[in-house]
């Protein structure tokens, strides 16, 4: 290592051949991401024969020496901003909030700030002892931006690990446990049952995912309809047994039932909104966020042992969502 720097000398052996590059390199220098290696080869950080090699799917050929050069990490804290958090449990392994619609929970593209991360390091930034050597709290599990309700989020590595040793198990072993409550269009049948469809990103758009049998990744939801506004709309209770991205939001849309307000998966059904009658049409075209809220929260402390259980009321949007449906079934 010199000046910071971190150089690898890789050498592609014959049955690596046809590789790859960004795939090769995860694989034969495992200490990076390869999220991490894509970028440094997309920087220019990545040479073959001399040359940079910024293609990260170029094939790689055997005997070539390949030369990454991974520069000194820069400080990636995000900083504090005093931001509103409704708190529901708090000590000093491990935070429960109640999220609102609307808050990203990580800085990242288009979101540089303004996140669930920048307030919690604003509120209890001094009792972070860091996550993988860096002080900032530990995403075990996120909500997407518009949806509301419960999150945990540790505060040092013990409580990290433990934690998402419980989120990667999805309780098939353990006492976690995730209940999220849905506002769909239509009424499920039947009303009480399991989508067990295999998840990926979307092929003709890579911001969706999609229902991918051939390569897709094992996802299950089980749900039940809580109540039933004629046959127009209905209220369902859905069980996470896996926590893929979207995954309650596609599964819903691909049963026919997509989520009120859901504006990616479910605008084929933006109809049904100009068929409702005229006296709650208004309301329910206004609302412009997936109807959806994590409702339930169950997990062991990874410190204590305990069984923690956390729950919470809908939002006053989503609430009254509700009433509105409700007044056609009056």
């Amino acid at each position: 290592m010199e000046n910071g720097l971190e150089k690898l000398l890789l050498t592609v052996e014959p049955g690596e051949a046809g590789e790859r590059l960004d795939a090769w390199l995860a694989r034969r220098a495992e200490k990076f991401s390869r999220s991490r290696l894509k970028a440094l080869i997309k920087a220019g950080q990545v040479g073959i024969g001399g040359d940079a090699a910024t293609d990260p799917n170029r094939k790689v050929a055997a005997g070539e020496l390949v030369e990454v050069i991974v520069p000194p990490a820069e400080p990636a804290e995000p900083f504090g901003e005093k931001i509103p958090l409704s708190i529901l449990f708090e000590d000093s392994d491990l935070i429960v909030v109640d999220k609102p619609a609307g808050l990203v929970v990580h800085p990242g593209a288009g979101n540089p700030a303004g996140t669930l991360v920048n307030a919690l390091i604003a509120h209890c930034g001094d009792s972070l002892s860091g996550i993988g050597g860096v002080k900032r709290p530990g995403i075990v599990h996120r909500l997407d931006k518009d949806t509301s309700g419960l999150l945990v989020v540790a505060k040092n590595d013990t409580a990290h690990h433990g934690l998402a040793a419980q989120f990667a198990d999805h309780g098939r072993t353990g006492v976690l446990r995730r209940e999220y409550d849905a506002l769909v269009w239509g009424v499920p049948k039947p009303h009480i049952g399991t989508v067990d469809a295999p998840l990926d990103r979307d092929s003709r758009n890579r911001q969706k995912q999609a229902v991918v049998r051939s390569r897709g990744r094992h996802a299950v939801t089980h749900y039940s309809v809580t109540e039933r506004f004629g046959s127009r709309a209905a209220c369902v209770t859905c069980r996470l047994e896996t926590g893929r991205t979207h995954q309650i939001r596609v599964h819903m849309a691909h049963i026919g039932h997509p989520l009120v307000g859901d504006l990616v998966y479910g605008s084929a059904f933006l109809t049904k909104a100009e068929a409702l009658p005229t006296e709650i049409r208004a309301g329910v075209k206004a609302f412009r966020r997936q109807a959806l809220h994590a409702r339930l929260l169950q997990f062991q402390h990874p410190r204590s042992g305990a069984v923690m259980r956390f729950e919470t009321e809908w939002p006053a949007d989503l609430m009254n969502l509700r009433e509105l449906f409700r007044k056609l079934t009056v």
